[in-house]
């Protein structure tokens, strides 16, 4: 199995409005290795959504190649990328995007059940991971009786459930207050050492960005990384 889990060459993104032309991303090359943590920063609107999009076959690339565990995305029809996606990735949003007529339980079994897993199966599976993450005593709660912490927990517990190679997580900690935030980052690095799955973080968070492997940042459409000394330079890698 390659160690690389998602990766791409070349990444440009552009938007056309009539007239106008926006290049949102510009000559973006990255990869992602197994059980490694990497987060991206920069200011909004710079982009950092967008190539969370791109590298997880949500939305496609004006030019470049995503490839997801060795598989080239552009190579890929919609029912293709769609199990491989299922398969191979979880998400984690700022706003949880629990489904609020479901309790956790139906929550965190959902992108199993998707994946045609028996469903004893998924339910076995869904209430290990929410013990995993301290929420075995709310699996029959639904999401709005729980607390912004508790609502979070159970998003990193639906996206590990399928037991990903990587998860890419947008603003985990944007809507929580300094202390839960901590709580959930400490709960993303326990996740991370157990199931030796890899994080693509991008935050505006530099707490939580200090505590991955490596740190990049995205400015004018350009990948950076900081240099030892405070010099930026243009960063492949």
């Amino acid at each position: 199995m390659s160690s690389t889990v998602v990766s791409c060459q070349n990444l440009y993104k552009r938007f056309n409005q009539g007239d106008l032309n926006v290049n949102v991303l510009e000559d973006i090359s990255l990869s992602i290795e197994t059980g490694e943590r990497v987060a991206i920063m920069g200011s909004s609107g710079s982009g950092k959504s967008t190539l969370l999009h791109l590298l997880g076959g949500l939305d496609a690339p004006t030019s470049g190649e995503v490839e997801l565990v060795g598989h080239k995305i552009s190579a890929l029809n919609e029912r293709e990328l769609s199990a491989l996606r299922n398969q191979a990735l979880g998400f984690i949003y700022q706003f949880h995007h629990l489904l609020g007529e479901f309790t956790l339980l139906e929550n965190v079994a959902m992108p199993l059940l998707i994946a045609n897993i028996d469903l004893d199966e998924a339910r076995e599976r869904s209430n290990a991971m929410l013990k995993q993450v301290g929420l075995s005593n709310r699996t029959k709660h639904k999401p709005g009786e729980l607390s912004g912490g508790e609502r979070q927990r159970a998003a990193i517990a639906r996206a590990l459930v399928t037991r990903p190679r990587c998860v890419l997580a947008d603003e985990p900690t944007g809507n929580l207050d300094r202390k839960t935030a901590e709580a959930v980052y400490e709960l993303m690095l326990d996740l991370n050492e157990a199931y030796e799955v890899s994080f693509l973080v991008v935050t505006h968070d530099a707490s939580l960005a200090a505590r991955m492997d490596r740190q990049w940042r995205l400015q004018d459409g350009r990948l950076e990384k900081p240099e030892p000394h405070g010099s930026n330079q243009n960063g492949k890698v």
